[in-house]
């Protein structure tokens, strides 16, 4: 009688931890639909205050290669180009065929390849252009300078207000900027405007956090080809129990997928960087003042200062 007891106790217990760990598969109110995608696909969505909503097409999809890389979703099935269709339409294409191989475009003031769009706490548009754009066969081809920029837009008057152009050194050709987040804290600059914090996710170059001062335009990299931004070559994901694997392009061998450092955040008191390459499970962490220091032993002390704070649930951002 003893060991019954036990045992209806135990399967009792097991039962339990099931149902607790099982998944409802919906949590607090229903989702509403406020948006549909039908000719590109997005990478990238941005909310104001006030409720205006954006979103960003990289053209790595020949979907997406000949259309808009930013827009404004005006309803649930429209949007316009943003902050304007000419911005949007690099004169004579986003592709260089007068190099060989053909690059990404040059324009300054022109978008190639938009990666992200995010709204800043003072309420403002930043567009992060890679400056990267793909042929038609999804061959990914290189930035040219000019390209890779972060541009803010005044959402009160839809005005450029701002264009920071990366240097190479900042952005090299074979980067990918992908997601960024900002501190207003005027206290951080000279300039009073405050910092940028953005990964570079590459995966063909070398992966690393990009530091701008938003207001002198300078850039610097850090934690260039640490083992914390790279990619896992050998980490496989699943979604929905099958594997996931990267196509480079028409008759290109497939890979594993191989982005490095891509999501992004910061904590609360602006102290601390979090992040997380999308070939690997592990969540990193780094103090942001480190970032910021220009000392001579600078790129030392942020290496040393990184920590691994676990692993996430999906490889992703």
């Amino acid at each position: 009688m003893r060991i019954s007891i036990s045992l209806s106790v135990l399967l009792g217990t097991v039962i339990t931890a099931q149902n607790i760990l099982s998944d409802p598969g919906s949590l607090g109110p229903t989702p509403e639909i406020v948006h549909l995608y039908y000719d590109q696909w997005p990478t990238g969505i941005a909310v104001s205050a006030s409720g205006r909503k954006f979103s960003n097409y990289p053209p790595l999809d020949p979907a997406n290669v000949g259309g808009y890389t930013v827009a404004e979703l005006t309803s649930n099935t429209t949007e316009i180009p943003f902050p304007s269709a000419e911005i949007n339409t690099p004169p004579g294409g986003r592709v260089n065929f007068t190099t060989y191989p053909p690059t990404s475009a040059n324009y300054q003031n022109y978008l190639i390849g938009v990666q992200n769009v995010v709204i800043d706490p003072a309420d403002r548009l930043w567009i992060l252009d890679t400056g990267r754009t793909s042929l038609p066969d999804g061959t990914l081809l290189l930035a040219s300078y000019g390209g890779p920029k972060l541009i803010g837009v005044n959402l009160t008057s839809n005005a450029i207000f701002q264009t920071i152009i990366f240097t190479p050194t900042a952005a090299p050709a074979d980067s990918y900027l992908n997601d960024v987040r900002f501190d207003l804290d005027p206290s951080l600059t000279p300039s009073g405007q405050g910092i940028a914090y953005i990964t570079d996710s590459s995966s063909e170059g070398r992966n690393a956090i990009v530091v701008v001062d938003l207001g002198s335009g300078e850039a610097w990299r850090r934690l260039e080809n640490h083992p914390s931004v790279h990619p896992d070559p050998d980490f496989v994901p699943w979604v929905w129990g099958q594997p996931v694997y990267m196509n480079p392009g028409q008759n290109q061998t497939i890979t594993n997928v191989g982005f490095g450092a891509d999501g992004i955040a910061l904590s609360a008191d602006k102290q601390t960087l979090y992040y997380s390459p999308v070939a690997t499970r592990n969540l990193y962490s780094v103090p942001t003042a480190l970032l910021r220091d220009r000392s001579p032993y600078a790129v030392q002390k942020t290496n040393a200062a990184v920590q691994l704070r676990g692993t996430k649930g999906i490889p992703m951002d």
